[in-house]
């Protein structure tokens, strides 16, 4: 399949989630060269889970049928621009290419508006609004990284 095939792919998954009332009017395809591995869409009110995005979905599928946490060599098919933890999920699993074909501007249109989130981001950490934010450090703050840095076998990523 090509990219425009793709695309179109990841917006018939966006409808199928609507339809199905499983959630908001997100699709998301990951692919190959060429091949579709894994597809998802919104989940966030059936499953009620905020993390159920589309992108999310077909990542955590996608790795899965991959059997790995890297997804280099995939692309990303989107039906709209990914918000701030989709991007974030995209990020993480290296994926090498990310298309997406509505906007977030589209998004807000249709009522959903990630336009909190982008700003709060922009904000230094403890000048953001939500969540609130402090920092706490016991002295046993680093005992987590400690742990990880002694433990034979570890898988860097």
């Amino acid at each position: 399949m090509d990219d425009q095939a793709l695309m179109q792919a990841a917006i018939d998954e966006a409808v199928a989630g609507v339809q199905a009332g499983d959630g908001g009017p997100f699709g998301a395809v990951i692919a190959r060269a060429g091949q579709v591995i894994a597809a998802g869409h919104n989940r966030v009110t059936s499953s009620l889970d905020p993390t159920a995005h589309a992108e999310v979905e077909a990542i955590r599928a996608a790795c899965k049928a991959l059997g790995t946490f890297d997804l280099s060599g995939c692309d990303l098919y989107a039906s709209c621009e990914p918000c701030p933890m989709c991007l974030g999920a995209t990020l993480w699993s290296r994926v090498d290419r990310l298309f997406f074909a509505a906007s977030r501007l589209d998004a807000e249109r249709a009522g959903f508006d990630d336009a909190l989130f982008y700003e709060q981001l922009e904000k230094p950490t403890f000048d953001r609004s939500r969540p609130q934010t402090a920092r706490l450090v016991p002295e046993s703050a680093l005992a987590p990284f400690e742990a990880w840095a002694s433990k034979a076998g570890r898988v860097l990523y």
